[in-house]
This record gives C-alpha cells, structure tokens and sequence, in this order.
C-alpha cells in the first residue's frame, strides 16, 4: 500500500506531467472488486472472482521485484510463466527459492521473433532496460545488448495453452508494438495488465489513448488504475 507522502508525491507528478501534455485523463470503465498483488512500483490490481490453482498467468518484464508473481502463486497455487531478457534480472531470479509454479523465461516480447538491441539503464542502481534508446546511446555503447525476442503467437505456440486468466505487461515502452498482436491472437485472456510508459519522452500520450480504444473495441474494460497512473487493469466483458 502506498504511503501518504508516497501518494501525494504521485498526484503532484501526475498533475505536473498534465499540465505538460504527458499524461492523460483516464477513469475506470467498469467497477468490480480488485485487490493490489506486489510491492510499490511493481503491484498491478487484479478481480480475483475465478482465479485458482488452475490459472495461467503470463508475466512480461520481472526486473529484481517479482512480488506480483510470488503473491498470486502463495495465495492460488496457480502457474506463472515469467518473461524478461535483462541479464542482470535472470541472474537475480535465478539466485532466488522459487517455487515450483514459477516458470522462468529468458527472452523479451516483441512484434517479431529474433534478436534486438536492448538499451540498459545508465543508472547502475536501476535494472529496468528497454528497447527504446531513451538515453541516447550510438551503437559502440556498452549498455547495448542484444536479446532474444518473441512474437506473442510464438509464445503461444510454444506453450500450447488454451487460455490466460492474466496477461502483465511491464515491457518498459514495447507494449504499444504488440497491442494487436494480443488482441488479434486466438487465445481467451481473461485480464491485461499494463504499465503504460506514455512518461517517456519518446512516447506520446496519442499512444496510450489509442491503446485503451483498441483494448476497448475488443471488449477490454478498464477496472482499476494505480495510484501513480501508470498501471492499468483491463478486464475482457
């Protein structure tokens, strides 16, 4: 849960980015009960109506905090397959007692499958890359390095599952290159989960807006925003 001072640090920078023309103004489409899953900065709300041991949950983009993952696991016993091609967050998972449920994946997702160049925080105190060059790097730098990726049909393909009840998107930026891909795919996903990264100068607010109306038109609901309005909750009607 976040802290007061926490929220109102959130509010002010909202409220900063709208006035800049970096945000968007965005309300929940459909009200139903939700509960928080993961610590602060990594937490996305859930309806947890019909979730079991018998739930698939595709997670993309894990970094060093894979609470999310852990809670939904320790409180349903269901599956999570787990995707992020950072180096250094593969090595931390790996050192980690994971639980039999948790299935870790070693490459990224992307609108085509093969290898890309994946930009690494300057901050070695962060561990969230992207593959947007938002630092400005040439090609000589060393916080290039490329990674395995995948199209979301091959993913699917390759785990042969005839449904997700929860699909997380924390793909710092890549999200709005496979919004189709996930909405054209022929598997039933019951919940997407998305941090939308339109605070990146890089990426316009137009971008989140169309994504929403996208998930929309594909009978996607919004059922909960975060506090800092950057995680979203859709759920299919």
């Amino acid at each position: 849960m976040l802290s007061i001072v926490s929220y109102f640090k959130n509010q002010i920078y909202y409220f900063k980015n709208l006035l800049k023309g970096r945000e968007i103004i965005q309300l929940v489409q459909h009200r139903i009960p939700v509960n928080l899953f993961g610590n602060e900065g990594a937490g996305f709300y859930v309806v947890t109506k019909k979730l079991d041991a018998n739930s698939i949950v595709y997670s993309f983009g894990l970094g060093k905090d894979i609470s999310f993952d852990l809670q939904l696991i320790n409180k349903y016993n269901c599956k999570v397959y787990g995707f992020d091609p950072t180096p250094d967050s593969i090595k931390y998972i790996k050192s980690l007692n994971l639980p039999e449920n948790f299935y870790l994946n070693e490459y990224g997702l992307s609108n085509a499958d093969g290898n890309l160049q994946f930009f690494l925080p300057k901050n070695p105190d962060h561990i969230s890359g992207t593959l947007i060059n938002r630092w400005g790097y040439n090609k000589n730098d060393t916080h290039l390095v490329s990674v395995p990726v995948k199209k979301f049909q091959s993913i699917l393909n390759e785990f042969q599952h005839n449904k997700i009840d929860i699909l997380k998107l924390d793909i710092e930026g890549a999200e709005y290159d496979i919004i189709d891909d996930v909405i054209d795919s022929k598997i039933e996903i019951k919940q997407i989960l998305i941090e939308f990264h339109h605070r990146f100068k890089e990426i316009s607010p137009n971008k989140t807006r169309e994504a929403i109306k996208k998930l929309n038109a594909a009978s996607y609901k919004i059922v909960a925003i975060s506090k800092n309005k950057e995680e979203y909750s859709f759920l299919k009607i």
